[in-house]
This record gives structure tokens, C-alpha cells and sequence, in this order.
């Protein structure tokens, strides 16, 4: 038996094929799965790979379909976003609790073996600028020496003291009641003055 081969739809075809040739043709590449064979006695033309006497070489020939794999270097990032954000969010409340603490860090009494260092009048007159601050009608009220001064000149005056006195350490005694914005405005008044220490003073303890 004879048989025909064109390619799909070609008006052109090779005839007088034999069954070895065409699979020669097919393990050679000439001849695709997809061309069209016809055979004397057959109806029409139909593809090789469809064709009962060369479907079995036509799938022989065909690769086998290619495996498709889980991608395993494939980086899942959600666990790697969440331990960023866990981070992020530490190092901000770390930040922002150094920047409060640092704020809220109040110079304490210079102590000795554990005790406080007790300062006489003499010692205070001689060698520090007294500041104090108290309530007065509900309103801070803040002295230098007994000088009743306004926090915004508080400044220009500790400088002046500073450069008449040649006192370098301020003595903060300020009330309980005392808002501590008041004292913030004292120290900064004091570190704009140039003064280099501040030390504070604390009432007696009661008997």
C-alpha cells in the first residue's frame, strides 16, 4: 500500500510513500504529527498522530509532556515581613522610650556612700546661683537670689549672674507642686547660660 503526505491544508503533497518511508520521514523530522496522510481506500485526509497505522510512532516520537514542579525556590516574604515589622515597631518604641527617659532623667542629689550630700547655706551663697520655683495664686513663680524673674528672661539674667558671679552650678529648688514644664524651662535656661551643673535641693525629712 501506497500513501500520500502533505502538510496541513497544503495543496501539494508526496505520493507513492511506503509505510516505512513515512516513518522514516517521521523519525527524521520531515514529516510532523500534525501532516496529513491518505491512503488509497481511505475517505480523506487525516493527521499522522490520528492516523491507526503510525499513531504509535507518531507517540513514540512526541516528547513526553514536561513535568511542572512546585517552584521550591520560591521565598515566601509574609514571614519575613512580619519579623520586619515586629523589629520596626521595637526599635521605634525603644527610640522613643530613650528619647523620654533621657527627658524625664532629672538630675538627682550628689550622694556619698549612699547618702545624700548635705550642702551648707555658706557652701550654696558662696559657690551656686539659687533658683527656686513655687505656686503662687495657681502661677509659677520663679526667684534667682530671692529675684523674681520671668522664664522668658530667665536666660539673659543666669547669664549675667554667671558672668558677674563666676558661678558655674545652679540649685534648683522647686515645689512639688511645681509643673515640670517649669522645670524644663529652668534647665534649659541654665544650659543657654552656660551653666555646666545643676544640682537640686531637697527639703529635710520629717522627725
Amino acid at each position: 500500500m501506497s500513501f500520500s503526505v502533505r502538510h496541513a491544508g497544503s495543496p501539494k503533497w508526496v505520493s507513492d510513500l511506503s509505510a516505512a518511508e513515512v516513518t522514516a520521514g517521521l523519525r527524521d523530522g520531515r514529516w510532523e504529527a500534525t501532516d496529513e496522510i491518505w491512503a488509497e481506500g481511505e475517505a480523506d485526509w487525516q493527521p499522522l498522530e490520528d492516523h491507526p497505522r503510525f499513531a504509535e510512532t507518531v507517540a513514540e516520537l512526541e516528547p513526553p509532556p514536561r513535568k511542572v514542579y512546585d517552584d521550591e525556590t520560591r521565598l515566601d516574604m509574609n514571614p519575613l515581613i512580619d519579623v520586619a515589622l515586629v523589629l520596626l515597631i521595637f526599635f521605634i518604641l525603644t527610640t522613643t522610650y530613650e528619647t523620654v527617659r533621657k527627658v524625664l532623667d532629672m538630675p538627682g542629689a550628689t550622694t556619698e556612700a549612699g547618702k545624700v550630700k548635705r550642702v551648707s547655706p555658706e557652701q550654696v551663697e558662696k559657690t551656686m546661683i539659687l533658683v527656686t520655683a513655687r505656686l503662687k495664686n495657681g502661677q509659677p513663680v520663679v526667684e534667682v537670689e530671692k529675684k523674681p524673674v520671668p522664664l522668658e528672661e530667665l536666660t539673659d539674667f543666669l547669664r549675667q549672674m554667671v558672668a558677674s558671679t563666676k558661678k558655674t552650678t545652679l540649685l534648683v529648688d522647686a515645689a512639688k507642686d511645681v509643673d515640670y514644664d517649669v522645670v524644663m524651662a529652668i534647665m534649659d535656661s541654665a544650659r543657654g547660660a552656660g551653666i555646666a551643673k545643676t544640682n537640686w535641693a531637697h527639703p529635710p525629712a520629717a522627725k
